[in-house]
């Protein structure tokens, strides 16, 4: 049985932004790509959403219900409810990510 894949608000703002900053920084062509892979593993998790693990940075802290997957040094943070998958996030891995989460998940 499939489940329902949501990206919310910021989420859609952290791809978008993914999205301008390789346009401005390299092509067309590779923003398209990204957005593209990036769209495609989100929507890999309507078939199997347990597959991601759960962010250390937040497991840390002793918060378990958010899962991550990656696409190259893309974190795509989501959460599993019932049979919907929320993605609240999609960040670059290369950054710190400890207080980063934390401002954004546990606000």
């Amino acid at each position: 049985m499939n489940f329902r894949v949501h990206v919310i608000a910021d989420g859609e703002d952290d791809i978008l932004d993914i999205y301008n900053y390789i346009l401005l920084n390299d092509s067309v062509v590779a923003a398209e790509y990204v957005l593209r892979k990036l769209e495609e593993t989100c929507v890999k998790l309507a078939q199997n959403p347990e597959r991601g693990h759960f962010p250390p940075e937040l497991e840390r802290i002793g918060v378990s219900e958010y899962r991550e997957i990656h696409y190259k040094p893309y974190l795509i943070i989501y959460k599993i409810s019932n049979r919907d998958v929320f993605i609240y996030c999609v960040l670059d891995g290369r950054r710190e990510l400890q207080e980063l989460l934390e401002r954004r998940l546990l606000r």
